[in-house]
């Protein structure tokens, strides 16, 4: 009898890891580490950010918050799963703030007010320039959905994510402008 109830937690343990082992769920932790920032999140969104040199120590901190936000209201739904023996692919709908917009009104608005952000050299002013576009990008409350597709493989009998492309990235960063 000990044996036995030594032996269904085991069972049970392995029955819940191979549940936890499927490309959905590879996809719903990848999006989790997002949504929860996640310090492997948050150290690529630092290192990201002091390659960056057009951006001042001041307008760093403030994008920060920014992809922060939208890391913390990211919300997705798997649409589909297909799997092809070692090989599958994950559809998934994901809505974010719509970045890329409120950007692509600010540089519209730059072009036209150039005299603005301009400074005493005559030459445009990078920080007032990126201080504006942060400000329009504070502002966003609209939010855009789009379809990414997941390849994933088994390895080791583990289902990994193989590649995201940049243009997915940039998705769900809400920077993508088609």
């Amino acid at each position: 009898m000990k044996k036995i109830l030594l032996i269904l937690p085991l069972i049970f343990l392995v029955g819940c890891m191979n549940m936890m082992n499927t490309p959905t769920k590879r996809v719903e932790e990848f999006f989790g580490k997002y949504q929860t920032m996640d310090k492997e999140v948050l150290n690529d969104l630092e290192t990201t950010l002091d390659a960056d040199e057009s951006l001042s120590h001041d307008n760093k901190a403030e994008y920060k918050a920014l992809m922060e936000k939208q890391y913390q209201n990211l919300s997705y739904k798997i649409k589909n799963e297909t799997v092809n023996g070692d090989s599958a692919v994950v559809d998934v709908e994901i809505e974010v703030f719509d970045y890329a917009r409120a950007i692509a009104r600010a540089d519209k608005y730059i072009l036209e007010h150039e005299e603005d952000f301009k400074a005493k050299d005559g030459s445009v002013d990078n920080d007032k320039f990126m201080k504006y576009k942060i400000k329009q990008m504070q502002k966003v409350t609209d939010k855009v959905k789009y379809t990414l597709s997941f390849d994933l493989e088994k390895d080791n009998n583990l289902w990994k994510i193989i590649i995201i492309p940049d243009e997915d990235i940039t998705k769900i960063h809400g920077l993508y402008n088609d």
